[in-house]
């Protein structure tokens, strides 16, 4: 096990490969910002998706991904991860989750946002602020050889602290020449994740799910693919990829546009 951990810390090399990837997938996200509002499908969104990348010459890592038919992911209002864009077009007052991830040069960039579509109820935008709150806190807290656990420890603590649920089904993960790989990163800290450390050269995606209800999720057996809320109430997210450094964690997918710590939607 820990010769395949030396494995997951990245040379000075291939960590530059990561940040190209990164910083890609952060210029994509900026790019769709500016399609994001009412009235756009979310096929449209995703036709964006691939002809940006396609013009830069990367891959959609999502695109054929254990038989996944589109380029990003858009999860509307209470639908958790994992939406399949289509028809739906955006109206005033939804949220949409948009997750996108890219392969430069063999390397992966992964991050998501949750938009406000035009003027959005309460509910909808304090669970999105929770979410991107969460995110940056347990950000904010690794050290280099933390537990993976620090990140659950942190987003329970700042879901808990304003009334909503952490969802547990689904989880962060590390990244690199694959798009997911060793360590899984739950949201909300168990066992095993005490026990497993970040160390610098590691990668991973720190993504938590936010729910204003209830934490339990219902899976859509139509598609086997989208993600719902078992209560039907909104759901938020935020993702970054992430690189442990000797000094403490990089950022990897920030958008030069994009809500930086700090950010009140």
């Amino acid at each position: 096990m820990l010769q395949n951990i030396r494995k997951l810390q990245l040379t000075d090399v291939q960590r530059d490969g990561m940040r190209l990837a990164g910083r890609f997938n952060a210029q994509l996200m900026d790019y769709l910002r500016n399609y994001i509002r009412p009235g756009i499908s979310t096929e449209e969104i995703d036709q964006l998706v691939f002809d940006y990348t396609q013009h830069h010459k990367h891959i959609p890592a999502t695109l054929g991904y254990l038989g996944y038919t589109k380029s990003c992911c858009t999860s509307v209002n209470e639908i958790i991860c994992h939406g399949i864009p289509g028809e739906y077009t955006l109206k005033e007052g939804d949220i949409v989750n948009v997750d996108v991830t890219s392969i430069v040069d063999g390397w992966h960039g992964d991050q998501s946002e949750t938009f406000l579509i035009g003027h959005v109820g309460e509910e909808g935008r304090t669970v999105t602020q929770c979410a991107f709150d969460a995110m940056h806190r347990a950000i904010a807290a690794l050290q280099p050889g933390c537990p993976v656990s620090v990140i659950g420890d942190n987003v329970v603590a700042e879901a808990t602290a304003r009334g909503f649920s952490v969802v547990r089904e689904y989880v962060g993960h590390g990244l690199g020449r694959r798009f997911h790989q060793y360590p899984n990163i739950p949201h909300v800290p168990d066992r095993k994740s005490r026990q497993e450390r970040l160390l610098p050269g590691m990668c991973f995606t720190v993504e938590p799910m936010i729910n204003a209800g209830t934490r339990f999720t219902k899976l859509d057996t139509k598609d086997n693919w989208t993600v719902r809320t078992r209560d039907g109430r909104l759901s938020a997210q935020f993702e970054h990829t992430i690189l442990m450094r000797e000094d403490g964690p990089e950022i990897l997918t920030q958008c030069i546009n994009g809500p930086k710590r700090g950010h009140k939607f």
